[in-house]
């Protein structure tokens, strides 16, 4: 190979290597980054780990890992491939991340963006407004933390977005949707490592459903049953009491005939 080849093969794998991978993690949880290309140290080689300029994990060449303070019992080195295994990582951990080999040169053979965030909050549909035929419903869709609220009117096939209200502060990343699927109305809240979701038929919530025309016969029906039989005991009470009084007249008026 000549030294021109030699030259465009080198800047090419630099060129690679340190192309920045980004990376979504989940605060509270662990997370690997790896170093894809095999590492080899020769004598008076290093390698490292760092994250911004500061360092996490240094080994030299025929020594042991040595772990910075900050990370002592959450970072691991792998012995056979040289990545790193970081625990239990807080939003704190963010930040990009860098493994190198210091030989002649410094090489960069990996590297990282990683933001670490925190899982997103439950949300809740309300209903705004419903069509009297319940074909069309308006929601809001607003979540838990009442960080992100917005409102969405829905008909037989899609939801449309009206509009809405944010806080200032949101989660980094967060999305609010909502959609229909099988005749209910879904309220999405994710973000890139976790998503909540409230669902709900959108006879629910409009308060109707296809029995209610059923039921609300019967009730009728029960109601007008009911009256019926209040009126007619109230009836045959008064009737009753009318009969009374002319019972008694009659008993008076009787004459008897004297005995002989």
């Amino acid at each position: 190979m000549g030294p021109l080849e030699l030259l465009f093969s080198f800047s090419l794998l630099h060129l690679c290597a340190t192309q920045v991978t980004p990376v979504f993690v989940q605060t509270g949880t662990d997370f690997l980054l790896d170093v894809k290309e095999p590492v080899v140290l020769e004598e008076a080689d290093s390698f490292k780990w760092t994250v911004g300029s500061v360092n996490v994990v240094r080994l030299v060449h025929g020594g042991k890992p040595t772990i910075s303070q900050n990370y002592t019992s959450r970072a691991e080195l792998s012995a056979q491939n040289h990545s790193l295994l970081l625990k239990n990582v807080q939003k704190r951990d963010s930040g990009v991340y860098r493994a190198s080999v210091s030989a002649d040169k410094e090489i960069t053979v990996a590297e990282y963006s990683v933001t670490v965030l925190d899982p997103v909050s439950g949300v809740k549909l309300t209903v705004k407004l419903c069509s009297s035929d319940s074909t069309k419903v308006t929601v809001i869709c607003s979540t838990e933390d009442s960080l992100i609220s917005n409102t969405f009117t829905c008909d037989n096939q899609t939801c449309s977005h009206e509009g809405g209200e944010r806080a200032e502060i949101i989660t980094p990343g967060a999305s609010l949707d909502v959609y229909l699927e099988h005749g209910s109305v879904i309220c999405n809240h994710s973000n890139q490592v976790s998503s909540t979701r409230d669902i709900q038929k959108i006879e629910d919530l409009c308060g109707t459903s296809k029995d209610n025309p059923d039921k609300i016969t019967l009730i009728v029906v029960a109601i007008v049953v009911s009256l019926v039989v209040v009126l007619a005991v109230i009836g045959g009470f008064i009737h009753h009491r009318r009969r009374k009084p002319k019972k008694a007249e009659n008993m008076e008026n009787t004459v008897y005939e004297d005995p002989q």
